[in-house]
Parts: structure tokens; sequence; C-alpha cells
């Protein structure tokens, strides 16, 4: 495989021309998640959208475009929209394919999502804001309407024409953890087949890099989310990546470190879901274990490749339910929506997160965000806009602030202090009933008495004598803080900062 992948590459890398975004860059960047079909429609008349109904509800590339001020009136930099090649059409046993991942075509892209004009024009609109476009992309398998014989391969997809680039359907992963299962057998099931492209074969391997690399050129793409990476064996990706040529990040799903560690040799980045588990059961009730969560990120640190710096860090995404799903604490939601804005990775937010969406398992977690009537007023909103203020202010104040790992400096029962500096986050999950929360912080790393914001509130105070912190939240609207030193970049307090100069 090793030679192989030398030969497909060196004939690849020799005529690429993008300026790729590179794994660095993503670092500083914080990315919306969306599904195209679901968060808006480019005309002034949306529709219905009932989810239950699995059918295509009309969202399109111009309608992103459209929106592109919602998402940057958040502070959010990067927009990972769903696949946008070719998928089966009509309605299967199990709906449409609005979500695009039941691809039939690498070389076309599919025309309920708008035209090639349409989906340049939207990545154009972001470069011109300075913003990344980040692309999903099935790589594993592509997806058919029957089994063979009532379904012949011949010509259906692209550029995949023979049954014989397929291995045989001898098999099921059925939720199998077990590789040779995983990278053998096939998704889906009778009704809805996903043949499993023979990656041991040469010319499979060829084509699957070739469509990658044309794929990033022709549209400029600056990064890829790579859908279901663990039914490829590893010694595919590196070659796939470098292909590709720009940041790769792939999805890996699994709450085992161990098991998820070899991609991290082998990808850009990872989809953090091991911390996702952790963190989600330790804030899903309050006073949840916080400890196996802690634990987890400290596992990662040490076990994976580049630390976890370049990981996408998430608590919501169009596979799982929605937080608000299980519990309505804002409290609870709040503090833990903060930790992806001052944990090592990328943070990445769902489409709907800011408007307190609380879908359940899919499909009720993909619902259209134009029925939200696009609410800039929303409190998640306007938290998500501060956290991002503040993650961009600490990254302006200290170059080491995106690459330094976190480090815990304190850890209770329903509380836990984070130092990533410049920052302090003191967050808690004793939820909306609690009767406050004190974090004593004697080692926070900032100067003696120096002047510290907590960027959700705009409160002014200041560090102790031996540049430590005690804090106290208070009151349902204040259970969580992110400290950050005096600095005029955060526009976001700018009364405060006036307040300070008159004191």
């Amino acid at each position: 495989m090793k030679n192989l992948l030398s030969l497909v590459l060196s004939s690849l890398l020799m005529v690429s021309s993008t300026l790729a975004a590179t794994p660095d860059e993503w670092r500083g960047k914080a990315i919306y998640q969306l599904i195209t079909d679901r968060f808006a429609v480019a005309d002034n008349s949306p529709p219905p959208c009932d989810t239950l109904q699995l059918r295509r509800c009309g969202g399109t590339w111009k309608g992103v475009t459209k929106y592109l001020d919602y998402i940057q009136g958040m502070g959010f930099d990067a927009v990972w929209i769903s696949p946008i090649q070719a998928n089966l059409d009509g309605v299967t046993t199990k709906g449409e394919a609005y979500h695009g991942y039941w691809v039939q075509d690498l070389g076309r892209l599919d025309p309920h999502f708008g035209t090639e004009d349409d989906l340049k024009e939207l990545i154009k609109a972001l470069h011109d804001r300075g913003m990344y476009i980040m692309i999903d992309v099935v790589v594993n398998h592509m997806t058919a309407p029957a089994m063979p014989p009532q379904f012949d391969f011949k010509n259906f997809f692209h550029p995949f024409s023979d049954q014989s680039y397929f291995r045989p359907p001898k098999c099921w992963t059925n939720g199998s953890m077990e590789l040779d299962i995983l990278q053998n057998c096939w998704l889906g099931d009778p009704t809805l087949p996903m043949p499993d492209l023979d990656t041991d074969q040469q010319r499979v391997v060829e084509l699957l890099y070739q469509s990658i690399h044309d794929l990033v050129q022709k549209f400029d793409i600056d990064g890829l989310r790579v859908d279901t990476v663990k039914y490829i064996k590893t010694d595919f990706w590196p070659g796939w990546v470098k292909s590709a040529g720009v940041y790769s990040i792939g999805e890996i799903f699994s709450n085992d470190t161990t098991f998820v560690q070899p991609w991290t040799e082998v990808m850009d980045g990872v989809m953090d879901y091991p911390t996702f588990f952790y963190i989600r059961q330790a804030f899903e009730k309050a006073e949840g274990p916080i400890q196996p969560f802690v634990d987890e990120v400290l596992r990662e640190q040490k076990g994976y490749k580049n630390g976890l710096s370049l990981l996408g860090s998430f608590l919501e995404n169009h596979n799982n339910p929605r937080f608000m799903n299980v519990t309505q604490d804002m409290a609870l939601a709040a503090n833990v929506m903060t930790f992806p804005f001052v944990h090592d990775g990328t943070p990445i937010v769902y489409y709907g997160q800011e408007q307190g969406y609380s879908g359940g398992e899919e499909p009720f977690n993909r619902e259209a965000l134009w029925l939200s009537a696009y609410q800039v007023e929303k409190p998640m909103y306007q938290h998500f806009k501060k956290l991002n203020a503040a993650r961009k202010a600490a990254a302006a104040w200290s170059k080491e602030f995106l690459s330094t790992p976190l480090k815990f400096l304190s850890v209770e029962r329903t509380s836990f202090a984070v130092l990533k500096p410049p920052m302090l986050a003191l967050l808690t999950n004793a939820g909306n009933h609690s009767y406050g929360i004190t974090w004593t912080v004697p080692d926070a790393g900032f100067s003696t008495n120096e002047v510290l914001v907590d960027v959700l509130t705009c409160n002014i105070f200041k560090a102790n004598e031996d540049g430590g912190v005690v804090a106290r939240s208070a009151g349902a609207c204040r259970r969580w803080s992110c400290l950050h030193p005096w600095s005029p970049k955060l526009a976001s307090c700018a009364q405060s900062w006036r307040k300070l100069w008159r004191m």
C-alpha cells in the first residue's frame, strides 16, 4: 500500500494550485456547522419542514450565502456545510437524501442544493469576509436503492462504474466496533445498502485520491470534515489527506480514547467524540460526574498525536440528540457550551444551538432554522458572540494561546477551573437551583492585583496578591465565568473598559 500511495501522490501534488489553509491556520477558527437543506432558503417564503417526514425542505447554498451576516454576527469565521456531491435521488425506505450523506456521484454536485456557480458564490462570499469553508465528504462507501441483483451497479456510481470496485456484500457492520467487520462489511441494510469501496485495490485508491484533489481545487475549499473514517484502514488516510491538500478532520464515532488514537496519527485532526460523551454525562443533569470528564481530557492530551489543539470540540451535531433535549436547565447549558471555547481544540457549534433547539435523536435534531426567524437576541446567540470575542482576544494577547494545553487548576464535586493562558474558565454543573459556587484558585497565573474581566458579564475585578482568584457565582444569571486580563481588543466589554479608566 505504501508504494501505491507514493505513486498516486506524486502525480497529484505536482499540479496542486490552491493556496490551502493549513492546520495551524484552522487552529484559530471557530466553526459553525449546518445542514444545507435545513439552514436557509434564498427567497422570502420559507416552506414548512416536518423532520419526521425525512424529506427535503428546500435549503440551498444561496440561502446560506444570504445569512452569512447571521453566522458572522456570532463571531464564527468558518462554516462547515453538509456534503455537496450528487446523492441518491428519490424517496427510499428511509426518506430522501436531504442530508447529503447518500453519495452516488463524486464528480457532480447535488442539484437540490444549487448550481456550481451558487456554491462558488458562497465560497467567494466567505473568503471575502475572511472566513473559511469546510465541506463534509463521504469516502468509505456509496449508497444504492436496493441490493444486487435488484440493483445493477453498471454505470450507476461515478467514478466507480462496476461492481468490481466494491467489496462483496457478505456481511453488515451492524454497529460493530470490531475493525475486521467495520473495514470489510457494508453499512446500511438490505432496504438501503451502502456498498463498501474496496480500498485494498490500487484503482479504487487512485480514483478516491484524484476525486478529492479535483474537488478541493475546483471549488477552492479550505477544509474537509471526513465521514465514517474508522471504516477504512489507517494506511489509506495519509495519502488521501495529502491529495486533498487542506486541513482534514475525521469522524471516528467512539468514546474510547485508545480506539480513536491511531487515527490521530494519520488525520490532521479528529472530532473529539470521547470528550463529547464524558462532558455530556457530566452536565446533562445537575451535579453529574465531573472527574471522569477531566480524566478523559488528560488521557487525550497524553495519547493523541499533537495533543488536542487540532481536534474538533463540540456539544451537538447531526448524529446525536441536542443538549437541550435532555435538560432545560439554562445554567447547565451555558456552562457546558462554554467549554469548547476554552478547550484545546477548535470549537464547533451546530446550527440551532444558538436558538435553543431541543431535537432528540435524528431526524428530530435536524430542524429547519428558518422556523426560528434567525433571532439574534436569543441568550445563546449572545453567549456564543461573547465567547468568540473572548477567544479571539486571548489569541491576540498571546501567540501561544491556541497551542498551549489547557490545565485543570481545581476540580470539585460540582465545579472546576481551567487555565488556558491568558484565560481562566470557572465552570459548574450545579444547575439553576444551587445556592452559589465559590472557586478558590491560588495559582491562576495572573500578576499581583492584575485587573481582570468576566467576559460573559463584563464585571471587572482584580486578582489577589499571589495572582490567584476567588470568585463566587450567585443567582441564576451568573453561574459561570470566563476571566481574561484587561484588553481593549475585547470590544464586547467596551463599557467596562471606559469604567475602568474612570477609576
